[in-house]
């Protein structure tokens, strides 16, 4: 193995969360690609998170430093070009320009695995449901393994205001090649989240738009909530740069120039500069032998499926 793979930013110690319990009723989609869990409402959030919880949550970067592919990976699965056009928060429900941090529909992912909660980051998306958020695959599942329970989406985090409340998922969604593979190039997942308001998340928020089987070598813009050192957590980050593949070949994903760390995972990459664009890939994870790069899987059918069936 040429390169040792680490979590969204490098640079951390060894050790992914123990295993936890299978989850006890997964509903299967009508894709094989697709991997359903219906989160049983003892297992959602509630008003489990605190603010003190929120602060001692983990990086979810730790949960992704094993899932290495053992050599060259096949190509990811592409098809047609797509795209879903954004959603556009309703009138009076958010007076945050999408070009102002914090970014209204961008916010932080906390949830629990094996026992330990973790923090990562995520993004509202156009959907038909308007309540889904997209994140890396590692922020929902083990991969493989058990799903996350008490997920709770905060959007325009900030210093610890959450200006559009706290959203606890009721669904979470991964690629089989995930969920039972681990295989890092499919490291995307989704959740379905209930409003505490009784407003959808998209009228509220907002919601990026995203596209699929877009060419490769695309320049994006990163954002993300790093928590490792040497940033805290507490603001909205982002990067820019010019995608470029794997170089170990460990996976199909794409690499940008960018130095966020663990607690970015799964904020979104919008394609060109800044926040308005389409969403086509998450953070992911890094090499510790390269620096200030972070890759991203590629977006092609198989998480198009997964999605579709998401978003429904």
């Amino acid at each position: 193995m040429v390169g040792a793979l680490v979590g969204t930013g490098g640079f951390l110690s060894a050790g992914a969360a123990s295993a936890a319990i299978a989850p006890e009723s997964v509903v299967s989609s009508a894709s094989s690609d697709v991997e359903r869990w219906v989160v049983p409402q003892t297992q959602q959030g509630g008003n489990y998170w605190t603010s003190e919880r929120m602060q001692s949550a983990i990086p979810g970067a730790v949960l992704v430093q094993d899932n290495v592919a053992a050599g060259v990976v096949g190509a990811v699965a592409a098809g047609a070009t797509s795209r879903v056009a954004p959603q556009k928060a309703g009138p009076d429900k958010s007076t945050m320009a999408a070009s102002v941090s914090p970014i209204s529909h961008i916010g932080k992912i906390f949830f629990t695995l094996g026992g330990t909660d973790y923090v990562c980051s995520g993004n509202a998306i156009s959907a038909a449901n308007e309540n889904t958020v997209v994140t890396a695959g590692h922020c929902v599942n083990e991969g493989p393994g058990a799903f996350a329970s008490r997920l709770t989406f905060v959007p325009a985090y900030e210093n610890g205001s959450a200006p559009f409340g706290q959203w606890n998922a009721t669904e979470l969604y991964a690629p089989t090649q995930w969920s039972n593979s681990g295989d890092i190039s499919y490291d995307t997942g989704f959740a379905i989240v209930s409003s505490p308001t009784g407003t959808s998340l998209s009228d509220s928020v907002g919601a990026s738009g995203v596209t699929f089987n877009q060419s490769r070598g695309l320049t994006y813009t990163a954002y993300g909530y790093p928590a490792a050192a040497p940033f805290n957590g507490q603001t909205l980050k982002s990067c820019y740069g010019t995608a470029t593949p794997d170089p170990y070949g460990q996976s199909q994903s794409q690499g940008i120039p960018c130095d966020m760390t663990g607690g970015s995972s799964g904020g979104p990459w919008m394609i060109g500069s800044g926040s308005t664009g389409l969403q086509n890939s998450v953070n992911s994870f890094g090499y510790n032998n390269i620096a200030n790069t972070m890759f991203g899987p590629y977006w092609g059918s198989v998480i198009q499926n997964t999605y579709v069936a998401a978003s429904a």
